[in-house]
């Protein structure tokens, strides 16, 4: 039997960083040929030829068809993987999970919602949730799982792969999910905070030249991820994003979860909202009343979520100045009332400065109550070609 070829060792980190930017590239569509990545990359086209045989051993890319070239041969294709792989994802809630099969590319396909008692802690809730995720990979063959992916609600240590100090996840601060799935599954498992899903299941389906962007996710609690350059950007400790403990001044001495007082949480998220009417005489007990009150247009309800838009947009113009990104997405069930969504926009066009809001797309996240369960997907495939390729060339992968 012959070994396939690897490169020498030597040059195995060499090699490494290169098809890190192969895939990278073929990955957001901006090449599909060994011509195109030898432009893109300045190298020499024997040096991708090798580069792509090799990933093509390995089973990390696939080329198909051809595409027409000016006074040449037809080129082959070059794309990630093969096509029938896929990853399971579950995007966690309070009492519920969002779950379906996400595809290369960002495709996703048997959504359902299922019952999750966050509440009783990961021991409790994590084997059935396992269950009905194995289930999904049977369903689409379990030979073809390349990955599991988790989107949580609260904040997340990648390195880890623990959430750590979840205000409303009681016993899971420090629980190592990501090793419980890695050894439940056989794949490797991916984690990681919801905005941060949301955020990059939203950027695989937009157009290619919005490369820097904020997603805002407005539900039970307020949570944001960035963007940067075409690429999630976590920060020094994997906080960025972090704005719903800024300060602002109407809230005052209000206490928040976090310890101290008077973040923005306690005044424009959905567990405001249900405290705010509440305290009006409204018989409200989650943010699902809130937005089937303000839905049915209870002038209350709409003048307390209204409010709501315009305190996050006046913490948003602030980074939205700072940061000058080309979109801002709007997501979580806050979002689906216009109310809300027009006071956002309109804070950031007042607060802003007109160079910064002249191309900004300021919308809904097109993708919906789905933009997390496809990023944490995402997550999951990447963590498995990026194992792949640690495989293929001993040299180990962040």
């Amino acid at each position: 039997m012959v070994e396939k070829s690897h490169p020498p060792r030597r040059h195995a980190a060499g090699f490494s960083s290169l098809a890190e930017r192969v895939l990278e590239l073929l990955a957001s569509g901006q090449a599909a040929t060994r011509t195109e990545l030898a432009g893109l990359l300045g190298a020499a086209p024997s040096t991708i030829s090798f580069t792509v045989g090799q990933l093509l051993d390995h089973g990390l890319v696939a080329e198909e068809g051809t595409v027409a070239s000016a006074g040449g041969r037809p080129r082959k294709v070059l794309r990630l993987g093969g096509s029938d792989g896929f990853a399971v994802a579950a995007e966690l809630g309070g009492r519920h999970a969002h779950v379906g099969v996400v595809l290369p590319g960002g495709g996703l396909t048997d959504v359902s919602t299922v019952p999750f008692p966050t509440a009783d802690g990961p021991e409790a809730a994590l084997p059935g949730l396992a269950e009905t995720l194995e289930a999904l990979a049977d369903k689409h063959g379990r030979s073809l799982l390349r990955g599991v992916g988790l989107s949580l609600p609260g904040p997340v240590d990648v390195e880890q792969g623990v959430v750590t100090l979840p205000s409303r996840m009681p016993g899971w601060n420090r629980f190592p999910v990501r090793a419980w799935l890695d050894d439940r599954f056989g794949v490797p498992a991916a984690i990681e905070n919801d905005a941060n899903c949301m955020a990059v299941g939203e950027h695989t389906v937009q157009p290619v030249g919005r490369r820097q962007s904020i997603m805002v996710k407005t539900g039970t609690a307020i949570g944001a991820g960035v963007i940067a350059d075409g690429r999630l950007y976590r920060g020094g400790t994997g906080a960025a994003g972090e704005i719903t403990h800024v300060r602002v001044e109407a809230a005052h001495d209000i206490p928040c979860s976090c310890g101290n007082t008077g973040c923005l949480e306690t005044v424009a998220s959905g567990a405001a909202l249900v405290r705010i009417l509440r305290e009006r005489g409204l018989p409200v007990t989650s943010t699902e009343d809130v937005v089937r009150l303000a839905s049915d247009a209870d002038p209350e309800a709409t003048r307390a979520v209204r409010q709501a838009g315009r305190y996050l947009g006046q913490v948003l113009a602030a980074n939205v100045n700072f940061f000058n990104p080309d979109a801002v997405y709007l997501g979580g069930i806050l979002s689906t009332l216009e109310p809300f969504v027009a006071a956002v926009r309109s804070q950031l066009y007042e607060g802003c400065h007109p160079l910064v809001t002249e191309h900004l797309v300021i919308e809904r996240a097109s993708l919906g109550a789905d933009a997390g369960l496809v990023g944490a997907g995402q997550f999951a495939l990447q963590r498995a070609l990026a194992q792949a390729l640690q495989r293929v060339t001993g040299h180990h992968q962040p």
